[in-house]
């Protein structure tokens, strides 16, 4: 099986809406500066990020990335495995936003996979994100609703397939 032109697509496009946005974001926006878009529940504010979720692992910049391209990798693994358009696309969404976040890790200061992440959307102080983490986070959210209503978003894999002549001789 090989991964379906539509999961690249849907992942070119997260990818390109997440850098548009972190570029955006570095000219428009100076760091630490809040900006009001609804009230205290959501804002602007341009953030560095050296570790993971609420800033997570700051020392391990290095470790995370090690993790991410990991992640990116079996998000391709099982995209190949996508029996659903839906599927195709959840994991298309979640593929961009591995690749937009460790595109940072691996490009942007202070060096090749300990960069800081670009994150700007402030909710409510809790935490600061971006594009690629809508993406990360809904794709997920959606496929564990999913999984939770047994819907089958995967082919099993070769391994768990039962055999095709099960008589014996």
């Amino acid at each position: 099986m090989r991964v379906r032109p539509a999961v690249w697509l849907a992942a070119t496009l997260v990818v390109a809406i997440d850098v548009f946005t972190k570029q955006w974001a570095l000219s428009a926006l100076e760091p630490g500066v809040r900006h009001s878009v609804l009230g205290d529940a959501l804002s602007l504010q341009l953030v560095f990020n050296s570790g993971a979720a609420f800033s997570l692992g700051e020392n391990y910049t290095w470790v995370l990335s090690v993790v991410a391209a990991v992640v990116t990798v079996g998000i391709v693994y099982y995209a190949r495995r996508a029996r659903t358009p839906l599927a195709v696309a959840l994991l298309g969404v979640a593929l961009g936003g591995a690749l937009g976040n460790l595109i940072d890790r691996l490009f942007r200061e202070p060096g090749f996979g300990r960069g800081h992440v670009v994150d700007m959307i402030n909710y409510n102080n809790v935490f600061v994100g971006n594009v690629a983490d809508i993406a990360i986070v809904g794709a997920a959210l959606v496929f564990v609703a999913l999984s939770l209503f047994g819907r089958r978003l995967l082919e099993p894999a070769a391994s768990d397939s039962e055999p095709a002549d099960s008589t014996t001789p």
